[in-house]
């Protein structure tokens, strides 16, 4: 396994960054995951909620075999299930052929995950351990106590929306605006890199798996371009420092004109906790 790596399941290398795909929509993703794969990227995150899976196929096909330079099992694939699809006759339907095989699959719901890996601090009460949580980390949200979490028991902990998800629908215009932090933005002056660069080297140094979503072919290989440079350990405190709790993906209902939190009556709901 290269350095941009993880080993999980003792075989199959999982790559520190990858491609997310929530929001790239069918007839844009393909092009993103072909310019992925030249880029570099052998990591592609997708889930059939996005509603894109079979593109992804397609340029997995197009780009994958024996003649054409990218095997297929060089690839790490992450889907997701959705709470009504865990029996196991009902996981294989959920992905599409031409995906070939999926390495890893997670359980696509924030709330159930964060409860779940509370519930896991004795890992032996699961009858198949897990190997890998997804939650939403940046300098924003940095998860410290999560990820400490994590490395006590051996799970990966993988970021999305490492950059703040700055193309969602439901921006408001008085939350803060990771890519304008004043302090990344001096690491990205110093480094001569973009300040999702020193964000993605920032997870990476922590070990935390992070895949950025984009459509762009220029942001798509300046995401990957994050192994010829290393934050000084002053640095890397300097920007977990600008962590404050700030969460952007929050599922939330309209309530006498306001929005609010969705689920935040639920006697488990997670996001009260310091993770």
């Amino acid at each position: 396994c290269s350095p941009g790596c993880f080993t999980i399941f003792t075989v199959h290398p999982m790559p520190l960054v990858g491609l997310g795909t929530w929001k790239s929509e069918p007839g844009q993703v393909k092009q993103a995951v072909i310019w992925a794969l030249q880029s570099g990227y052998r990591h592609i995150d997708c889930a059939p909620i996005y509603g894109n899976e079979p593109e992804i196929g397609e340029a997995f096909q197009e780009m994958m075999g024996p003649e054409k330079g990218i095997r297929r099992e060089d690839v790490f694939v992450t889907s997701k299930l959705w709470n009504t699809k865990h029996h196991p006759d009902d996981v294989e339907p959920c992905s599409p052929k031409n995906l070939s095989y999926i390495v890893v699959v997670l359980n696509l719901n924030e709330f159930n995950s964060a409860v779940e890996c509370k519930q896991q601090r004795n890992s032996s009460v699961a009858s198949i351990k897990p190997t890998v949580l997804q939650v939403e980390s940046h300098p924003y949200l940095a998860q410290v106590e999560l990820l400490a979490h994590c490395r006590d028991r051996s799970l990966v902990m993988t970021a999305y929306s490492p950059l703040g998800s700055p193309d969602r629908a439901w921006k408001h215009p008085e939350e803060p605006v990771l890519l304008e932090e004043p302090a990344i933005a001096a690491l990205a002056k110093k480094y001569n890199k973009t300040p999702a660069q020193i964000i993605i080297r920032w997870q990476t140094q922590r070990g935390v798996v992070t895949i950025p979503k984009s459509i762009t072919e220029s942001r798509i290989k300046e995401n990957i371009q994050v192994f010829d440079f290393t934050l000084e350990p002053e640095e890397m405190n300097q920007v977990t420092a600008v962590h404050r709790g700030w969460r952007y993906i929050v599922p939330t209902i309209t309530v006498d004109g306001k929005s609010v939190p969705r689920d935040a009556a639920h006697p488990h709901y997670p996001f009260n906790d310091p993770y």
